[in-house]
């Protein structure tokens, strides 16, 4: 069916100071996250995921260990999500994922990286109907019908599942993603995910060129600097200059 996707590792950090956004990213999301839904991640599958998630992308344990100690004192931080759309260069839609814990001063920064690249930040909902807010799920194997079958038995609205190069990759709605993640291990016992994540996936794309390719990837680089920002979503095909 051929669902293209991008995962937020293709903003991954080069340098070390740019490693350590990424650290505290996560650490931030794990701490969330943990604080919410509990610090042990046998009983929390979001924290489990994300915990895998963060290892794969090489996280410090002692980054993982620290943001669920902070999760299991009474005291801390009181991040909360926060969501901004709006248009970028070129028109593309775009979405910015936050955690805050000052609203105001976040929607001023994204603001900024918005204005100052052609773009204009939107109202909620401007263009985040315009996504598919999935969960995906990427392992190795083959048997398409034997996934679908455990996760149709497991009442998961499956919205999409492809079988290529020797992957399987399953897309369900975000709400049903650790009822979807617990059917497919209850099935298949304990699975290296591939993908484990949730995103915005756009219905349709828009293609950015000329000038407006530098613009775009200088609004990138201006989102993904700021400690707030934990993921950025676009239906931008760039065009690279020839």
């Amino acid at each position: 069916m051929g669902r293209a996707f991008q995962n937020r590792k293709e903003s991954m950090a080069k340098t070390a100071d740019a490693k350590t956004k990424v650290y505290s990213k996560y650490g931030r999301e794990i701490y969330v996250c943990a604080k919410s839904g509990g610090t042990d991640p046998s009983g929390n599958l979001a924290l489990r995921g994300l915990i895998d998630r963060a290892k794969k992308d090489q996280v410090p344990s002692h980054v993982i260990d620290k943001a669920l100690d902070k999760a299991k004192g009474s005291g801390g931080e009181d991040f909360s999500p926060a969501r901004y759309e709006g248009f970028g260069p070129g028109n593309c839609m775009v979405i910015v994922e936050c955690l805050t814990d000052n609203p105001n001063r976040t929607f001023g920064d994204v603001r900024v990286c918005f204005n100052k690249t052609r773009g204009k930040i939107g109202t909620p909902g401007s263009v985040s109907h315009m996504f598919d807010h999935s969960a995906i799920l990427a392992y190795p194997g083959e048997d398409e019908e034997a996934a679908l079958e455990a996760l149709m038995e497991a009442d998961v609205e499956v919205t999409d599942i492809e079988n290529e190069n020797g992957r399987i990759t399953v897309f369900a709605p975000h709400t049903d993603y650790a009822k979807a993640k617990q059917a497919l291990t209850d099935a298949f016992g304990e699975l290296d995910f591939e993908i484990d994540e949730i995103q915005f996936l756009p219905q349709t794309t828009t293609p950015v060129e000329g000038e407006d390719v530098a613009l775009f990837e200088k609004m990138l680089d201006m989102l993904n600097d700021l400690d707030d920002v934990q993921n950025v979503y676009h239906n931008a095909e760039v065009t690279e200059p020839a």
